[in-house]
C-alpha cells in the first residue's frame, strides 16, 4: 500500500513539473498547433 501511494505521489509531482516546465518553454498545444494567422491572447 505504501508503494502504491508513493507511486501516485510521484506521478502527481512529475505531471505538475512537466506542465510547468513545458508551459514556461512555450510548448503549449495552442502555440504548437496554430498557424501564423491565428491570434492567441
Amino acid at each position: 500500500m505504501k508503494a502504491m501511494l508513493a507511486g501516485f505521489a510521484a506521478m502527481i509531482v512529475i505531471g505538475l513539473g512537466a506542465w510547468y516546465v513545458l508551459g514556461e518553454m512555450g510548448f503549449a498545444s495552442a502555440e504548437r498547433m496554430s498557424g501564423p494567422s491565428v491570434r492567441l491572447d
